[in-house]
């Protein structure tokens, strides 16, 4: 009776432990069919589980065949093990490397640009000056610098060695009040080195920030921070005492100096208002600034100097110094162009501030070496008055930002 009972259930593949208590009746016959059921359980895995319970192997409970559940076990670890492995911060090293590369690139390239525009511009005040010491004409002198600059920007874009600029007339409409300017600064700039040494001229023209204040403040009713008027006092003061203590003072050669700064101030301000979006880049805007600036100065140099006293001139200063002068005017012209041509390309590269800081240096370097190779005669007193007005400069460009 027990045995067909357990045969019966035997081929049942169903069992309810709420059921349990139909068989509270007969104790020996639950007994028997637990051990019935262990039995079966050994055997048969799926009488007591069906395949959606194979999630139990997981987590431990119930009994999955070993060889499934290696082969589930080997994919799924071989899978998490190759997909932590790819990224391996691989792509961002890659993009730091990069940024850093570039970072590094642009710093080079604005440490060549500065070293460049300082050592063109002591070139060009070294042959500059040697030049009107020999062939004082500084019209003259200033107008072949802008046609040299003029012939070598015309030949650079007939040749597209230089991207040829996109302009309109509205462009050269607004240029014209900056070369007007430019045209005058650079006239007396080069007529102040021209009677003057040229440290002098160059201490003098480190006043230019004050210039700048003054002409803001006045006429187009600017105010300034506090520190900013405290830094003209060491500008002006330095100025005057490399003035008074100049051995060779000249009444046109400091006019000179400071008409060029005056000019150089308006010519910023009819930049500032005259050139916003406008697309046109640094070294394009110099030429079409140099192009303009010759075709207004070449009548007012004919008409002030004229082309008798220049041949009488050029005679004089090859017979003294021989062929050599003829690369002294070419020299002086063709740096001339490059230097101003570099600082307006370094402006494109640079904040307002660092070029500030940077056109500082660049008159430290040309006032040094042009005591060195003229061996002008310098007091102590006149040296402080140059450093003293340096670093007014470059305190105004610091309390400026």
């Amino acid at each position: 009776m027990a045995f067909s009972v357990g045969k019966s259930f035997g081929l049942s593949t169903t069992f309810d432990p709420l059921q349990q208590n139909i068989f509270s009746t007969k104790p020996y016959v639950s007994s028997f069919f637990s051990k019935k059921i262990t039995l079966q359980k050994c055997d048969k895995a799926n009488i007591l589980s069906k395949k959606p319970l194979y999630i139990t192997a997981v987590s431990g409970f119930g009994h999955v065949d070993e060889s499934k559940e290696s082969k589930y076990r080997d994919k799924l670890v071989q899978c998490n093990a190759y997909e932590a492995s790819r990224p391996q911060s691989i792509p961002i090293s890659i993009d730091f490397d990069q940024e850093t590369q570039a970072a590094a690139a642009q710093k080079l390239k604005i440490g060549l640009y500065f070293a460049t525009w300082w050592a063109l511009n002591v070139v060009f005040n070294i042959y500059n000056k040697k030049v009107l010491n020999a062939f004082p004409f500084p019209w003259l002198t200033s107008t072949l610098s802008l046609a040299a600059g003029s012939l070598i920007m015309l030949v650079s874009w007939a040749t597209r060695i230089a991207e040829t600029p996109k302009t309109d007339i509205d462009f050269w409409k607004t240029l014209f009040p900056v070369a007007v300017a430019h045209t005058i600064g650079h006239v007396a700039a080069t007529v102040s080195m021209s009677k003057v040494a040229v440290s002098f001229t160059h201490i003098i023209k480190s006043g230019e920030p004050a210039f700048s204040v003054l002409v803001s403040s006045l006429l187009l009713g600017e105010t300034f921070p506090l520190p900013v008027y405290l830094s003209l006092l060491p500008i002006i003061g330095g100025c005057a005492l490399a003035a008074v203590t100049e051995l060779n003072f000249n009444l046109i050669g400091f006019m000179g100096a400071m008409i060029s700064n005056l000019a150089f101030v308006f010519r910023n301000i009819f930049s500032k208002k005259g050139m916003k979006g406008k697309s046109v880049g640094g070294m394009n805007y110099y030429a079409c600034l140099s192009i303009m600036s010759l075709l207004i100065l070449t009548p007012f140099a004919i008409a002030v100097e004229g082309p008798q006293v220049w041949a009488l001139g050029w005679q004089n200063a090859v017979s003294q110094i021989g062929p050599n002068f003829v690369w002294w005017v070419v020299a002086q012209s063709v740096f001339y162009h490059l230097y101003n041509q570099v600082s307006y390309m370094s402006l494109n590269e640079i904040s307002p501030l660092t070029f500030s800081i940077g056109n500082t240096m660049k008159r430290i370097s040309v006032i040094v070496s042009s005591i060195i190779i003229f061996q002008n005669p310098i007091q102590p007193v006149n040296a402080l008055g140059a450093a003293i007005a340096i670093f007014g400069t470059f305190l105004y460009s610091q309390a400026k930002q």
